[in-house]
């Protein structure tokens, strides 16, 4: 799935990458076991989160951005983007 800014791939071995979109080197994504996986660290995260809270759960650099952008523009996930600088996100209510 291609959205604004990133892009979300099922790979073969099951797992799931989060991606700049069209991108095309390892550096601009963040790989999960599982779409799952991605499911609990977004329930693992605070009703408003940024960077630094996927930092806290392992996700590292640039990616931290990524992951958050990701999660703002995928559907499966109830949050928006609140602040572009500090880049950060809220989950909504519903």
């Amino acid at each position: 799935m291609e959205f604004f800014r990133t892009a979300g791939r099922y790979r073969r071995d099951g797992s799931y990458a989060v991606a700049r979109r069209a991108a095309d080197t390892p550096g601009n994504e963040q790989v999960f076991d599982s779409f799952a996986a991605l499911r609990a660290l977004f329930a693992s995260l605070p009703a408003e989160f940024g960077a630094e809270a996927v930092g806290d759960e392992g996700v590292t650099g640039s990616r931290r951005h990524l992951v958050v952008r990701h999660l703002a523009e995928h559907p499966a996930f109830d949050c928006a983007l609140v602040s572009e600088r500090p880049l950060r996100a809220e989950k909504v209510e519903g």
